[in-house]
């Protein structure tokens, strides 16, 4: 007989158990974190979706009365000479900027327009042709959204007050927007229609990865701790002494 066979009793170690049983609940907990994320972010698809079925006419109201996502009409005039350049914005992998456009109703706060993205012309000094054709009043259709916004603190950079208008930025606050314009803004900006006019590339998508992923990381990290308990369950087998 070998001397790795023989009668073997299950006596697990303390300092491996409370090490296992520490592995266990973290990857435990990183599962249901992951699976909270998806739960939230499958129903910020949802309502991406439930918003685009139908146009409600903004009015006097703010953009914020009504569900994100929410498409809606708006009428007003396009502010050319005040624009701003989102920086650090790609499309379909291409760098470039996502045009903010001020909008002037007659009734209720100027709201920021997304009019869409343009590409990086190869230099900062020179920045791309994103004029307002005409300064009539018009009505927009679009989706309610929020400020894009960044991870890591580093990657914001508010307008500054010296450079020419339009102004570049990276991931700003309504706060520092409205502080370069110089007057107040709604809390949320408008994510102009593909078919609406004086807009560019555009194809919105509902925000972050999709739920699924969330959803799969849920399920590697619940694999992690159940393997975690098979290793300790195997390792804590002992030889019988004879």
């Amino acid at each position: 007989m070998s001397a790795g066979a023989g009668p073997r009793s299950f006596a697990p170690t303390p300092g491996f158990t409370v090490l296992a049983l520490m592995l266990c609940a973290l990857f435990t907990g990183l599962g249901v974190w992951q699976w909270q994320r998806g739960v939230a972010r499958e129903q910020q698809w949802s309502a991406f979706t439930r918003g685009a079925q139908v146009v409600v006419t903004l009015g006097d109201r703010a953009l914020a009365d009504l569900p994100l996502f929410q498409r809606v009409s708006v009428s007003g005039v396009l502010d050319g000479g005040h624009q701003f350049l989102l920086d650090n914005r790609s499309f379909r992998g291409t760098a470039g900027y996502e045009v903010l456009t001020p909008l002037r109703r007659a009734a209720g706060r100027v709201l920021l327009v997304d009019r869409g993205w343009v590409p990086f012309s190869g230099s900062r000094r020179t920045l791309p042709d994103v004029a307002v054709a005409g300064g009539a009043a018009l009505t927009l259709t679009g989706r309610t959204a929020n400020l894009p916004s960044a991870g890591l603190a580093a990657g914001r950079a508010a307008p500054a007050a010296t450079d020419p208008w339009p102004k570049v930025t990276s991931y700003p606050s309504t706060a520092q927007l409205a502080s370069a314009l110089g007057e107040p803004l709604e809390a949320r900006i408008l994510l102009l229609d593909a078919q609406a006019p004086q807009g560019y590339a555009r194809d919105w998508q509902p925000p972050g990865i999709s739920p699924l992923r969330n959803f799969s990381y849920a399920i590697q990290w619940w694999c992690f701790a159940t393997l975690t308990l098979i290793v300790w369950a195997i390792m804590s087998r002992r030889r019988r002494q004879a």
